[in-house]
This record gives C-alpha cells, structure tokens and sequence, in this order.
C-alpha cells in the first residue's frame, strides 16, 4: 500500500513541476508578446536592429514553422489552434507518467510554448513572431519564446530517444 501512495507522490510532483515550467513559459512568451506589441510597438517599426547578427521583426505568422501551409486562409488559425490544443493534451497525459526529470521539463516547456501559441491565434489569429538571427544574407526563421521552449523541448525529447534508450528499461 505504501509503494501505491508513493507512486502516486511521484507523479503529482512531476505533473506539477511540467506545469509550474509551462506556466513560466508561458508568462515569459506572452509577457515578451505584451512588450514588443505595446512598450517597443514593433509593428510600427517593422524592424529594430539590435545587434550586428540578431534584429526584432515583426511577423503575424498565420502558417506554422518555414511558413508551411499557409495557403489554408482563414481556416487556418481554428485548424492550427484544434491541432496545437489536441497535442497539448497528449503531451500533458505523457507528462503526467513521465518518470524522467528531463522529460518533465522538456514536457513542460513544449505545452507552454505550445499555450503560448494557441492564445495568440485565439487572440489575434496569428502568431507574434519577432527574434531574427542573421549572419549576411544567411538568415533564420523569424520566432518567439514560445517556439525557443518548444525547440528545445523536443530536443531533450530527441536526445532522450536517440542516445539515452538503452538506459529506459532501467529507469521507467
């Protein structure tokens, strides 16, 4: 009986500490949105240089990552936000059997960011994109913090798969 109360200990602070981190991803997303729409009113300005290889510049992306599918319209924002919303949920059900400290904050982060994102297509029916990095002509896609969480989520999750497997067995 004890074994059951501590397994249950164990998913209840994993839950809350992959929510508490998707909380704080999702303040600081939308909290970097808030400033850059209405302290620097980027899109006013369209572009600020900031330093030599990283600007602000505005972007409403109504598409998802490189500007993909975009040609959807209008549908797009519901279509995008159902999406982001449905995997958020399987993340969330992930989180909750997550054993893993990594993967509760990679979990976290991805479900904030993810958030982060659906409020703004609710809001605005786009997403605030605004950190672009470039180095001459070569340049990155323009994104937000919310995408910086998720990126880096998927990558705790992407090195988990790919180079901590033999060691799954032994800890879950």
């Amino acid at each position: 009986m004890m074994n059951f109360f501590k397994a249950k200990s164990y998913i209840v602070k994993h839950t809350c500490i992959g929510l508490m981190i998707s909380l704080i991803v999702l303040f600081l997303d939308q909290l970097s949105k808030y400033w850059i729409i209405n302290i620097i009113q980027l899109p006013e300005k369209g572009t600020i240089a900031i330093m030599p290889t990283l600007n602000f510049t505005m972007v409403w992306n109504k598409a998802i990552t490189f500007g993909l599918f975009s040609q959807l319209g209008n549908v797009a924002p519901i279509l995008f936000t159902l999406l982001a919303l449905c995997i958020v949920f399987f993340l969330f059900l992930w989180l909750v059997r997550t054993k893993k400290w990594w993967i509760t904050l990679a979990l976290g982060a991805i479900i904030g960011g993810a958030i982060g994102n659906v409020m703004d297509r609710i809001r605005l029916g786009a997403v605030i994109d605004f950190i672009h990095f470039h180095i001459g002509q070569w340049s990155w896609y323009v994104f937000n913090v919310a995408d910086s969480a998720i990126v880096c989520g998927v990558a705790i999750l992407l090195f988990d798969a790919l180079f901590l497997k033999e060691n799954k067995n032994a800890q879950e």
